[in-house]
């Protein structure tokens, strides 16, 4: 499948132009309209038809059905098409759902080989889905009410939007209706089981909707992933390099004047000095670690910085006087400062930057190098008088030995300050708000909270989100619990200690937090005002999204530390695939460890041990090796009750890299887990699936609770080094590891995406309509003149107010959910955990980081605009502080 047709998929968005592949089009026929491919213009159009609907009893067994207007639009293919887009679509939501190989259609050789009465198996499956599940969502209006299969050809409509007194067609495929009666009634056999059906009948069905203009979508798609200030996931990185790459130049048109996040923008800026346009370098590299970053994404690395170096490739001379000259633009004191905070990465590119080539007409590049590397500089040189003199002209930053030149660094003051007087070592970070922010826990125990919380309201409205999300949670947890250190991603060593610092004023924790909330609050009331907004209460589950660089791809995008509940059923079965790149075994391991309530070891599941207990955990057995095209898979069953009854607690889960191959080498690689699944592999009983990637050997995906039958989401890359790996050897940090994720999530005060809810809603709605856990609605009303903080705390205190009978019917400008099983106006703002009955194609479908990343600073605001600091002091990625 075309990549950006998987892009569009996961948004639920299908264009039927992207699922045919370009190889295969044919020119148009002269003088005939449309496509023109008259070798299957034969094909009689009752083939197509029955195509469609052979195509939909496809999607329905995957749990998916198709919007009116998509349905439409595949009707208009012509027979060779519609089967490329089917096994296209049928193919491409399998692999999502971790399908281990391309599931074949219902009918092989579709269209060609599908039988004469095509609707038989479509209605039997409709009625074998609505008589178990009868709140499916309509197709029309979206709504998750009971649906009625229109008659005869079975689409899922609600009375509320159609009931046929006035339409004597199907409002979907546009058939006659019997004018007997508008809806199918089951017959005395439909208990009998479906045609076709392998597994489980899906418990709710995915609306598909129909991108009619990828190029706008895309556009749409890609504002947001810009205006982010976190740094990315790598899924999102590369959403952002396909679609720049694929329109371009029109994207080059579509570039805001700032991209924040700087992973991001390096992505860009590869795409763009790929194409040949360097004149953006200018634009977007306002940083020495900008053109690092650059360099990685050119040669294929990782724009984070944290993987290991990247091989070298050469570049044209016009592409190393461009990235020199971006250097040589920058204030020579955070030029240095910049080379060397990233010492090993810029030794590793000056042998392909050639910096010292340019030395007449980039001097102060070339002297940043020559600090950076001790180049030996002798006097009556060419090169040394040049950078020698320029040397001379910051005496208080770079001092001359005779051979080789040295430089103080900014944090060499900062902490010579801190150790003799806290308030200049404010004054220095006051002119790096990122920096600031992320020291403000600990300056909170230094300085007077008035002190601190006058520099915080003037650093606070130039840094990140993410940055001030995380000053919050570490204000608001007190001491006495552990504290959790993760590494900026990649495979570096995660740390965890109790927390035995001195426990904060509450008059200076209300301060500081009442700054920053402030400042959140003040953005939100700049975004668009929405009339009603609604919220699910149970979002205090889940953690608002702080630093997901290193985040796994995933079905559900949990951030770290948020909290679920189990699968219903009493049998979970893990899953792990992959296939080894040709000439080299991986060996993967899926295990269980299992612990007690005291984190004591209480049994594992494994390779070493196939069943523990008499059933509790069953291992399907230990796969060596995957070539291809076939790799390997490994599944465990876990029985909740048998667990317990073991005497088990935690268990935690956890891939293995046997023989310490890291996952980035693997050709694919995934895991997950499913809830009772109906035979080995079954796609609709997956509820989470998350690709193995990165430089790690050792993943942890989550901690289960099961006394609360709860999971929480851990995602954590552990460190290992050569040897064999298994839960033998990792036995003891397994445990300290889940003891510390349980810890440090569990009892810390995190901002959760109930409060960035909040605050959205009581910044910019007029009213609010809150879900909560006990399944009761309630409406809250802004009051006269109370402000966005106080309607924010009476959101907070999630008291059930009086409603109104309609309160849970109202349509939403602003939906933050966990399901959208919700009414919403067209063009609403909708994030949901499990999004599935909403049309994608009418609204505006959020994530975690977008509801974050509306918050962030913007360019022309005039709280920023007051607070104005000069280049040579303000480093500008200091300032929000990814």
């Amino acid at each position: 499948m075309d990549r950006m047709a998987e892009l569009l998929l996961r948004q639920r968005l299908v264009t039927p132009d992207l699922l045919v592949p370009a190889a295969e089009r044919e020119a148009p026929v002269p003088g005939r309209a449309g496509r023109g491919r008259s070798s299957r213009r034969s094909r009689p159009l009752a083939a197509v038809a029955d195509g469609v609907v052979a195509l939909e009893a496809d999607l329905l067994q995957l749990g998916h059905v198709l919007s009116a207007p998509l349905r439409a639009r595949l009707a208009e293919l012509d027979a060779g098409d519609l089967g490329q887009a089917g096994r296209a679509l049928v193919s491409a939501l399998s692999a999502q759902l971790g399908g281990l190989v391309v599931h074949t259609p219902l009918f092989r050789r579709f269209p060609e080989s599908v039988p004469a009465d095509t609707v038989e198996v479509y209605v039997r499956r409709v009625f074998s889905v609505l008589l178990q599940r009868p709140e499916q969502p309509c197709v029309l209006c979206g709504e998750a009410a009971a649906v009625h299969p229109v008659s005869p050809c079975a689409h899922l409509v609600c009375r509320a939007c159609w009931d046929g007194a006035d339409y004597s067609a199907c409002p979907i495929c546009h058939r006659r209706i019997d004018p007997g009666d508008p809806f199918l009634r089951p017959a005395d056999d439909v208990y009998a089981p479906a045609v076709g059906w392998h597994g489980r009948v899906p418990e709710t069905l995915t609306l598909l909707g129909l991108c009619a203009d990828p190029a706008a979508w895309a556009r749409d798609l890609l504002g947001p992933l810009l205006s982010r200030q976190a740094a990315p996931r790598a899924e999102d990185r590369e959403i952002v390099a396909e679609i720049v790459d694929r329109f371009w130049p029109e994207s080059a048109g579509w570039l805001p004047e700032r991209i924040p996040a700087r992973e991001t923008r390096a992505v860009v800026l590869a795409t763009a000095v790929r194409h040949g346009d360097l004149a953006l370098l200018t634009r977007h590299a306002d940083t020495a670690t900008d053109v690092l970053r650059l360099l990685h994404a050119l040669m294929g690395g990782d724009p984070g910085l944290r993987a290991r170096l990247p091989r070298r490739t050469n570049l044209s001379r016009p592409v190393r006087r461009a990235l020199l000259a971006a250097l040589d633009r920058q204030a020579l004191p955070y030029l240095i400062e910049d080379l060397h905070r990233y010492a090993a990465q810029w030794r590793h590119m000056a042998e392909v930057l050639h910096p010292y080539e340019f030395h007449r007409r980039h001097p102060d590049a070339a002297l940043a190098f020559a600090v950076l590397r001790g180049t030996p500089l002798r006097k009556g040189t060419p090169m040394a008088d040049v950078l020698l003199e320029r040397a001379a002209a910051h005496g208080d930053l770079l001092s001359f030995d005779g051979v080789r030149l040295r430089a103080r660094t900014f944090a060499g003051r900062f902490e010579a300050a801190l150790r003799t007087d806290p308030r200049e070592a404010l004054a220095l970070l006051s002119r790096r708000p990122g920096e600031l922010l992320r020291r403000t826990a600990d300056l909170a125990r230094r300085l007077p909270a008035a002190d601190l919380a006058e520099a915080l309201r003037a650093a606070a409205p130039h840094v990140s989100p993410a940055v001030l999300i995380a000053t919050l949670g570490q204000l608001r947890t007190p001491p006495g619990g552990t504290r959790m250190f993760l590494p900026r991603g990649g495979a570096a060593r995660i740390w965890a200690e109790p927390d035995v610092r001195e426990e904060l004023a509450p008059e200076t924790v209300a301060a500081l937090t009442a700054v920053l909330t402030g400042e959140m609050l003040r953005r939100a009331a700049a975004l668009p005002s929405v009339e009603t907004a609604l919220l699910d209460e149970e979002l205090s589950d889940l953690l608002a999204p702080e630093a997901e660089r290193s985040a796994s791809a995933s079905l559900v995008r949990l951030p770290r530390g948020s909290v679920r509940p189990l699968p219903r059923g009493e049998r979970i079965r893990l899953f792990l695939h992959w296939a080894e790149p040709a000439g080299h075994r991986v060996d993967l391991d899926l295990s269980v460890a299992v612990f007690d309530a005291r984190w004591e070891f209480a049994g594992l599941c494994d390779y070493t041990n196939l069943r523990l207990g008499a059933n509790a955990a069953v291992h399907s057995g230990d796969l060596t090796s995957a070539p291809e095209p076939q790799g390997a898979s490994e599944f465990v069953d876990l029985d909740v009750a048998a667990l317990r009854a073991t005497g088990g607690r935690y268990v935690v889960p956890v891939v293995f890299s046997y023989n310490d191959v890291p996952f980035d080498d693997l050709v694919r690689g995934f895991a997950g887990f499913m809830d009772d699944p109906g035979g080995l592999f079954d796609p609709l009983a997956v509820r989470q699936r998350f690709d193995l990637t990165g430089p790690a050997k050792i993943l942890v995906p989550l901690v289960a609770d099961l006394w609360s039958r709860t999971m929480r989401w851990v995602d954590l890359n552990v460190s290992a080094f050569a040897g064999i790996h298994d839960v033998y050897e990792h036995e003891g940090r397994l445990a300290r590891l889940g003891a510390a994720a349980e810890d440090a999530y569990g009892l810390g005060e995190r901002v959760t995406l109930w409060e960035v809810a909040c605050w959205h809603a009581a910044a910019r709605a007029r009213e609010v309509v809150v879900r909560h856990r006990d399944g009761a609605v309630s409406r809250h009303a802004r009051r006269p003149g109370e402000d966005a903080a106080a309607f924010a705390s009476r959101l907070g205190a999630r008291r059930v107010a009086a409603c109104g009978p309609d309160a849970g019917t109202t349509e939403a400008d602003l939906a933050v959910v966990l399901r959208d099983d919700v009414r919403v106006s067209e063009g609403a703002q909708v994030y949901a955990l499990h999004p599935a009955h909403l049309d994608p194609a009418v609204i505006r479908s959020l994530d975690a980081a977008d509801l974050v990343g509306m918050l962030a600073p913007r360019r022309g605001d005039p709280a920023g605009d007051k607070w104005a600091g000069d280049k040579w002091f303000v480093h500008p990625e200091a300032c929000v502080g990814q």
